[in-house]
């Protein structure tokens, strides 16, 4: 019997709108590559005992409706507060932040900007609660036609309009800096220490190819920080059992509303007859039929790869190729003897179950970025630590630790030709050797390791580029304009063929909210009589 959708690809947003339209009454396919479910949220064995999340690494982005309407913590996920937020190893000294140690430990460098804090905060908390609407709305798409179909797209403009028009002046200034400025820029004018910019900043980088004075950058930083953990906002926090354990938890919501997952059935191609998508071929060869297809996928893997040229428009396919693609990320997990030791601040504590940030300014991180765009890689790189198992004891032997390191800057792709499978050990050795400056006998304490470059995080999950976003956060592939002017509201100019995908609003992170708003507007369209059409 055929499916009335399949979807290509079951990571998280992938299971997340499976999960929504086989709730609406729809029956649904989903079809997986790879051996396991999950895409990027996996927990896997990377040393024998030892389990980490393979590539996505930490909680705090996942949308609190989908956690609730998929009745995830029904279906086993648990999600713990780290115990400080992040950790700042200095030479000599160190930053600690986290709810009600910030403002003290600002402080010792800087009383001026301690003084600044609750202001920065609540200025950012305003612009983050305008996008935290914002995530799961469907954006206006720019459309050609007559004006049946331009008027829905103006009511959606004209409803963004009234919403942002509610803003005080201050926000709408501060609204339109965070958008246009670099993370640099906007942090220089609040502060002075740097110590707290680089903690900040940090946010402006992760997973952005740039420099923290790239122009954009702040609204990278502000992407980061309109989550939140257990209801509190702004918060991060870890899944107990791993990243896996969210996805384990949406494939069993789909598994109790019928959703048939196949995995081990990666998709060679997208049917399209008449200009409408009505099934998949396998990479077996095997044909399936549906009332719609929906992918998870990249957007220039769908269009590049699945999707035949012929039922493409030159400027649409030529925009798509264009895309840009590539998050500068090194990502690697190692198993540990012991936790580390750092100079600045030795012994255990809750600054090990922070994000540990070896980035100690602003322009160390610029340093890092030029570095990569010059020779692959930063001689000095940033490096993100997170220690999980200082959270999750099932992660490791009983007095052992796993710990996740999220590496930048490296190139997407080497210059004059090189590969990165002759230069990932020599790299991951680089990484190690990072944290052994500020945290001596770290390299002695690493029994295993796994090292993803951006080439294996693309052969491996699909991450065009290493990209853990599916695509720059810029302005010009944001909001209407993610992937391409035209297709922002997940539909695409494939009839019958819809984007769930991280390459759609709101971008990047373990969301859920492309996937939720993906389904809501393919059951608009199927109980319309227009799924297909």
């Amino acid at each position: 019997m055929a499916s009335d959708i399949i979807v290509v690809g079951a990571g998280h947003n992938g299971l997340t709108c499976a999960a929504y339209l086989a709730a609406a009454g729809l029956k649904v396919t989903v079809l997986e590559r790879r051996g396991a479910v999950g895409g990027a949220a996996v927990t896997e064995e990377f040393h024998p005992g030892f389990r980490n999340s393979v590539a996505s690494y930490t909680v705090s982005l996942l949308n609190p409706k989908v956690i609730r309407d998929l009745e995830l913590h029904r279906h086993g996920l648990k999600v713990v507060e780290r115990k400080a937020a992040n950790f700042l190893p200095l030479d000599g000294d160190s930053l600690t932040t986290g709810e009600g140690r910030t403002k003290t430990e600002v402080a010792r460098f800087s009383q001026k900007d301690a003084d600044r804090l609750d202001a920065y905060g609540e200025r950012l908390d305003a612009i983050a609660d305008v996008l935290r609407e914002l995530v799961l709305e469907t954006p206006p798409n720019l459309v050609e036609g007559g004006l049946a179909q331009a008027i829905p797209e103006l009511l959606k403009s004209a409803s963004l309009g009234r919403r942002l028009s509610k803003l005080d002046m201050t926000a709408k200034r501060d609204l339109l800096a965070l958008f246009s400025q670099s993370a640099g820029d906007w942090l220089d004018g609040w502060f002075e220490s740097e110590p707290i910019k680089a903690v900040y900043g940090f946010d402006g980088v992760v997973g952005n190819y740039a420099s923290p004075y790239s122009a954009g950058s702040a609204y990278v930083l502000l992407h980061h920080v309109f989550g939140e953990v257990n209801g509190k906002k702004g918060a991060w926090g870890h899944a107990v059992g791993g990243m896996g354990a969210i996805t384990r938890a949406m494939a069993a919501c789909c598994a109790e509303r019928g959703v048939e997952i196949r995995s081990e059935t990666g998709v060679a191609e997208v049917i399209v007859e008449k200009g409408r998508a009505t099934g998949v071929v396998t990479e077996a060869g095997e044909r399936l039929t549906a009332r719609a297809v929906v992918s998870n996928l990249h957007p220039q893997l769908l269009f590049g790869r699945l999707v035949d040229g012929a039922w493409q428009d030159a400027d649409f396919a030529e925009r798509v190729r264009r895309y840009r693609s590539g998050s500068g990320t090194f990502r690697m997990n190692v198993a540990l003897s012991e936790l580390p030791n750092f100079t600045c601040k030795p012994g255990a504590g809750d600054h090990l179950t922070a994000g540990v940030i070896i980035a100690p300014s602003l322009a160390y991180m610029d340093r890092a970025y030029t570095d990569a765009r010059n020779h692959g890689w930063s001689k000095e790189p940033i490096v993100e630590m997170l220690i999980p198992s200082t959270l999750d004891d099932s992660l490791a032997p009983a007095g052992r630790h796993v710990a996740s390191l999220f590496c930048q800057h490296v190139a997407p792709k080497l210059p004059n030709g090189a590969s990165w499978d002759d230069h990932r050990e020599e790299v991951a050795d680089l990484m190690i050797a990072t944290v052994e400056k500020r945290a001596p006998g770290f390299a002695a304490s690493v029994l295993g390791r796994q090292i993803l470059s951006p080439l294996d995080l693309e052969r491996t999950f699909g991450l065009v580029g290493g990209d853990i976003m599916h695509g720059a956060l810029s302005l010009d592939q944001m909001f209407s304009a993610r992937p391409v002017l035209g297709a922002g509201d997940y539909r695409t100019p494939v009839r019958g063929l819809y984007q769930c995908g991280a390459g759609t609003h709101p971008g990047g992170g373990v969301t859920g909210a492309p996937g939720h708003n993906a389904a809501r507007e393919i059951v608009r369209d199927a109980r319309r009589g227009r799924l297909g059409r």
